[in-house]
């Protein structure tokens, strides 16, 4: 007889989470599948920094990102110890409007992770989506330039069920049957019952409990898009804020099935393959099935910056989106859960920053960044 997994158990993984030294609202680089750490290319180099580079500033932005951020800027402090950074999620949504309109998420006085005092606007963005066409044109229109987009790292947005679930797999048609109220993707009825998607006996009549994101978050903007078409989601989501919350609900409720970045697992829930269409093979994400686009609900990573043509970008801020398309930042990507970008990308952000450490890449990666231009 199926049951909701008990209050012990919640409390059992807060318990994992701590012990790894891991705050309770980030579940990255908990095993599962797809959770696998990638090797970062060869063809991206290491990082040379300039000397006698300081500042401070701050990211913030998606949640996703949030932890993805942190441990890069915690590996960033050993080769820069006179830069501060303060990283913050909350959402894509709810910080963009303050990076649009150069205001402050952080008040004068707090602190990031490492107690180091930092305040001021938000520099860098942090973002699970790409820009929309009237956010770039918001942006355009107030600074007279172009956002600077910098992709990070690749994703995966994961199907979660709870650990007990058979459902071996799923289509973007089932998904948006089960989550969207409008099937644009064809479906003739909604998807309520486990029943429904080929899960038999016991299971055959359940009804599934649907879990996502909160309107801040831009995975949300994300899966409306990619599984919904831009589809309205049903009433019955219960909408989390943060995904610590809603992978732990998810680990307490046997019919519950949600979506949520593929770093934020734990061993009390699984990942579901997904499918692009009923006949097709369903793909489990990872590096390979990401970078490829097998994956259907593949995606990149941002941060965007803002770069006056006329001056630059700050020092400091240059420094740091230089680390990240490095081999040590590039690495940090892969301890935190997500997938290294390729070498090509990597080399091309840089060339794109107009960085003079672009000899840290090598020719080949080089050459190649050009030919897929």
């Amino acid at each position: 007889m199926m049951r909701t997994v008990q209050i012990a158990m919640l409390g059992s993984l807060l318990g994992c989470l701590s012990l790894l030294g891991m705050p309770a609202d980030s579940l990255a680089e908990v095993s599962g599948p797809g959770a696998g750490r990638p090797v970062v290319e060869s063809g991206i180099g290491s990082y040379m920094g300039k000397a006698g580079v300081s500042g401070a500033f701050v990211v913030a932005g998606s949640d996703t990102l949030q932890p993805i951020v942190a441990k890069i800027a915690s590996a960033f402090r050993q080769y820069q110890a006179d830069i501060k950074i303060a990283v913050q999620g909350g959402g894509t949504d709810a910080a963009l409007m303050g990076f649009l309109q150069d205001q402050s998420t952080i008040r004068r006085g707090d602190a990031n992770p490492k107690g180091h005092l930092v305040s001021g606007s938000i520099a860098l963005l942090a973002s699970s989506r790409p820009f929309a066409d009237k956010e770039r044109k918001d942006f355009q229109s107030r600074y007279g330039y172009e956002p600077t987009e910098i992709p990070i790292a690749l994703d995966a947005v994961a199907i979660y069920v709870h650990r007990q679930n058979p459902v071996e797999g799923i289509t973007m048609e089932q998904l948006d049957a089960i989550f969207g109220r409008d099937r644009k993707r064809g479906a003739s009825d909604e998807i309520t019952t486990w029943g429904q998607v080929g899960l038999k006996d016991e299971w055959a009549g359940q009804p599934i409990h649907l879990y996502g994101r909160d309107p801040r978050s831009g995975t949300r903007t994300f899966f409306k898009q990619a599984a919904l078409l831009d589809g309205e989601f049903r009433g019955t989501v219960r909408e989390e804020i943060g995904y610590a919350s809603e992978i732990l609900a998810i680990s307490r409720d046997a019919l519950a099935i949600g979506y949520a970045g593929i770093g934020f697992q734990s061993s009390y829930v699984r990942v579901v393959p997904v499918a692009e269409k009923t006949g097709a093979p369903f793909v489990v994400p990872s590096a390979e099935s990401v970078a490829s686009g097998a994956y259907p609900l593949s995606r990149r990573l941002y941060l965007y910056a803002k770069r006056d043509p006329k001056t630059g970008l700050e020092p400091a801020v240059l420094e740091f989106l230089k680390f990240v398309n490095s081999r040590e930042g590039q690495e940090m990507v892969a301890k935190s859960g997500a997938y290294p970008l390729p070498a090509q990308e990597a080399a091309r952000n840089l060339q794109a920053l107009g960085s003079a450490t672009t000899s840290a890449v090598t020719a080949e990666t080089l050459l190649l960044a050009d030919r897929n231009r």
